[in-house]
């Protein structure tokens, strides 16, 4: 059967459309991943993965989401460094396809030991450091700027604390 260029457009334009089911999983990933700092490409990346039937190819990714070649490049790669995706071989393919890991536990303990601590880490260093310049300050505002401090660290305090019983959760 003969097809037409506006049939084979058409045809292209149904596949680049997004099903509901696509939309609902990638807003809620979008969601997700960007509480916790990552851009939104990730969110639609791993969202299209994740209820695809099928592994994908970073092109067809492209256009079914319209991103750009960088954001889906850094989004596959920050995805596959926390084990979120892996690589596929597809017969007769020589495009690299992805598969959304479904054991969304790794993800997160990979996030947390490789972004979250260091981030909590960096903020404790700053934490010292307004210490020390606080030591400058007249004696009200020293005062008032060791309450913040103090604050800052025991929000960080709890925070360290409940890192080791959620990674310990995650990976049951």
């Amino acid at each position: 059967m003969l097809t037409s260029p506006a049939s084979e457009a058409a045809a292209k334009a149904g596949e680049m459309r997004l099903s509901e089911m696509e939309v609902e999983a990638i807003e809620m990933f979008i969601n997700f991943l960007r509480l916790i700092g990552l851009p939104k490409s990730v969110g639609e990346i791993y969202g299209l993965l994740f209820v695809s039937s099928r592994p994908l190819a970073m092109d067809e990714m492209m256009r079914r989401l319209q991103i750009s070649l960088g954001a889906a490049s850094q989004g596959l790669k920050l995805l596959r460094s926390f084990g979120a995706v892996k690589v596929v071989y597809m017969p007769g393919d020589r495009r690299d396809h992805y598969l959304a890991d479904l054991e969304l536990s790794r993800f997160a303990t990979a996030f947390i030991r490789e972004e979250l601590r260091p981030r909590m880490e960096r903020a404790l260093d700053r934490i010292r450091r307004m210490e020390q310049l606080s030591i400058g300050l007249d004696n009200n505002d020293r005062k008032a700027a060791k309450v913040k401090i103090d604050r800052l660290k025991h929000w960080l305090e709890k925070g360290n604390k409940m890192l080791p019983w959620i990674l310990k959760f995650l990976v049951r």
